[in-house]
């Protein structure tokens, strides 16, 4: 179908990430014929170079940190190193499999894939390997890359970004991190527990920083009873090879030497050079701007994922792919929610969210009309099982809704779904209390969060 000129797609997709490929299989479900243009692999960032590979290290981390500590849950265990050539096999079989399992699924849905570099050469076509694709409708989906500084050159070698550091043939001795999000601070963790010494340097004041000053303040205390060091609330000012690795200058004049540098500040868009400014296309900073159904200022042109100013998760991605495919259907659409969509930051001790934080909500509704509960894993009897701290914060509205619950210990990410839906279906917390949560679970920490807040707390200490 590709070679024949003569056809015009529904739909022609480029970029064939989480949220191309998204819109893919919707749109084709829905009826529409679809063409998916991929440079690389079916999958994108996510698949290959983020989400997954990142959270296949952390579990490697974390089967360490279980070998090391077998001895406290009574189990005599060794811990003999990490097996770096090993944890590639495993982190990339996982891989393979879901690679795999969503080529299938794509040519299952008869969405036409075509491999290739396209580029945007009209408001209703890309053109890929000497080929113009014509489509009804364009969806732009590039994605993005590691972003760095200006005059910081990220080599490969010494001084190297989240891409080489997943593909690292060794365990650092040593490594700084530059930047303390949630890329920082997951390689933070997956690093120290393979035995690296670390420190992370975040500009601002906290890590996590988007996050509840409460979470980054107890992921802080969890990091520094980890031995992970961090320097905050001064930014850097340049980096130098010495002898054997990096040495790195704050605006301060503090300096921090290690093996290797990791940039981690962060993931810019991609669209230099694929012809969007030239058809029309409004941009800001690299980022195509779109409206709340992800419609462009071009009326034939949507964008999705990394490549727009939204929050850049996986999960975003899907669902601004979905709404696209289903608006361009003809079925009715609902704008996302952006507060509403949870976010894990997948360290040791996970860190998870949904809604807004308290300082949020005392800007929105008044710091007098802002209720704030906490309830530590402490009290909850299958976290002290697992050996994790850590706390869940409510935020609500007085006499009204949950509007934020921030989680801080192990398996956090595995409870935002519920989270997730107290804070999407606007719950009271009375509400939230009448449901009964199995014992004994984490989960139940959430409920106990909520029996607290509505004035009947059980295992909740004063």
């Amino acid at each position: 179908m590709a070679n024949d000129a003569s056809t015009v797609f529904d739909l022609v997709i480029l970029g064939g990430g989480s949220g191309g490929y998204a819109a893919a299989l919707r749109a084709s479900q829905l009826g529409l014929d679809v063409a998916l243009i991929e440079k690389n692999k079916l999958g994108g960032t996510c698949l290959h170079n983020g989400c997954i590979p990142t959270k296949a290290l952390l579990h490697a981390g974390e089967v360490a940190d279980q070998a090391r500590e077998a001895a406290q849950f009574g189990v005599k265990a060794s811990f003999e190193g990490i097996d770096i050539a090993g944890v590639h096999k495993y982190k990339d079989d996982v891989i393979a499999g879901l690679y795999k399992g969503l080529q299938g699924l794509v040519a299952s849905r008869k969405v036409t894939y075509i491999e290739g570099e396209g580029r945007l050469s009209s408001p209703t076509s890309v053109d890929v390997n000497g080929q113009r694709i014509q489509g009804r409708h364009v969806l732009l989906a590039t994605g993005s890359v590691p972003k760095s500084l200006p005059g910081l050159d990220i080599d490969g070698n010494r001084i190297i970004s989240s891409d080489h550091a997943l593909v690292l043939d060794r365990v650092p001795q040593s490594a700084i991190i530059l930047g303390g999000g949630v890329i920082g601070v997951e390689f933070a963790s997956a690093w120290k527990s393979f035995g690296t010494e670390v420190t992370v340097i975040e500009g601002l004041k906290h890590l996590v920083p988007v996050e509840d000053e409460n979470s980054s303040k107890l992921l802080e205390r969890a990091f520094r009873k980890r031995g992970i060091k961090f320097n905050l609330g001064t930014f850097f000012q340049k980096a130098e090879y010495t002898e054997s690795g990096v040495r790195v200058t704050l605006a301060d004049g503090k300096t921090f030497e290690a093996e290797v540098l990791l940039v981690a500040i962060g993931r810019g868009p991609v669209s230099q050079g694929l012809g969007y400014e030239e058809q029309g296309v409004a941009m800001d900073r690299g980022y195509v701007l779109v409206d709340e159904y992800m419609r462009t200022n071009v009326p034939t042109i949507s964008a999705v994922g990394d490549l727009v100013p939204t929050l850049q998760l996986a999960h975003v991605g899907f669902a601004e792919g979905i709404l696209v495919a289903e608006r361009l259907a003809g079925l009715k659409t609902v704008p996302i929610d952006y507060d509403g969509v949870p976010r894990v930051t997948y360290c040791h001790p996970e860190v998870a969210s949904v809604g807004i934080t308290e300082a949020k909500a005392k800007e929105i509704y008044g710091a007098d009309k802002v209720i704030a509960a906490k309830f530590n894993l402490a009290g909850n009897g299958k976290s002290k099982i697992l050996k994790t701290a850590g706390e869940i914060k409510l935020v609500q509205v007085k006499d009204g809704a949950v509007v934020g619950i921030h989680m801080v210990g192990d398996r956090m990410g595995e409870q935002v779904g519920e989270a997730q839906l107290i804070y999407n279906w606007e719950a009271l917390p009375a509400e939230v209390a009448q449901l009964i949560h199995a014992h004994p679970t984490q989960n139940e920490a959430l409920g106990e969060a909520h029996l607290a807040l509505a004035g009947k707390p059980l295992h909740n200490h004063d």
